[in-house]
């Protein structure tokens, strides 16, 4: 509980056997309610290393619906906890859990009704070892979307983040992508709903366990990213009318 706002924490895990015990270890538990995990189809035991653990809410997908189908599930199952704050964080042990007063904090005090863990601001990313082409896309298609969304956001990209309960009830996220694209879509759902999203510094870490898209699904993502931009913006513009914006 946070300043009279219940706190919950989303795990959206895919062969996370061998990190989620360093990543729950390190959930502040005197600031956070209750812990979310959703496994999509892990071929390992994650779901009896989240039973060992502890972790009482566990939903486990039969068949892998995808990242963006694994968030849907996490969302949904928080929003039914009543949650007022809400944050995904990877199971993988990429992003720290330690971040996480400082960023409901950002919400609960009123501030932002998002935050993101931004990888970008300081030297983060390639301190941790994110590969090079990894960075320089990341960079080239955050200014491209600055621009088609007119905003100011220092990475699109982080798999870290904290919504309001409020702003997740208020997007119809449901007919979002199961795939990657997912979270850009929600990004240009919130834009369009006028809610600001704050950024906080977040160190990062790369290595085996962490999970990762290859390089031809990084392009198809990149792809993905463009066309989302170029949606919200025609739409803006009232030029096309894109279902996904209400």
């Amino acid at each position: 509980m946070y300043n009279g706002k219940k706190v919950v924490v989303v795990l959206p895990a895919y062969r996370a056997a061998l990190t989620l015990e360093r990543t729950y270890r390190e959930i502040p538990f005197d600031l956070v309610d209750d812990v979310i995990l959703v496994d999509d189809a892990s071929p390992d035991n994650t779901v009896a290393e989240a039973q060992r653990l502890g972790i009482v809410h566990i939903i486990r997908h039969e068949k892998n619906k995808g990242y963006g189908g694994n968030q849907k599930s996490c969302y949904r199952k928080a929003l039914e906890l009543q949650a007022d704050v809400v944050v995904m964080l990877h199971p993988d042990y990429q992003y720290t859990p330690k971040l996480i007063g400082a960023m409901v904090s950002l919400i609960g005090q009123g501030l932002y009704p998002v935050v993101f863990g931004s990888r970008i601001l300081g030297k983060g990313a390639l301190k941790g070892g994110m590969p090079l082409y990894k960075y320089i896309a990341n960079r080239f298609l955050t200014l491209t979307q600055n621009i088609l969304m007119n905003q100011k956001l220092s990475e699109y990209h982080t798999g870290y983040r904290a919504f309001s309960g409020e702003v997740l009830r208020s997007l119809d996220f449901t007919h979002n992508s199961d795939d990657f694209i997912f979270d850009n879509e929600m990004i240009a759902q919130i834009f369009n709903k006028g809610f600001e999203i704050g950024e906080v510094t977040c160190p990062t870490k790369y290595f085996e366990e962490a999970s990762s898209i290859n390089f031809r699904r990084s392009s198809i993502y990149g792809l993905g990213v463009l066309k989302v931009s170029l949606l919200y913006r025609l739409h803006r513009w009232g030029i096309v009318r894109w279902r996904l914006l209400k």
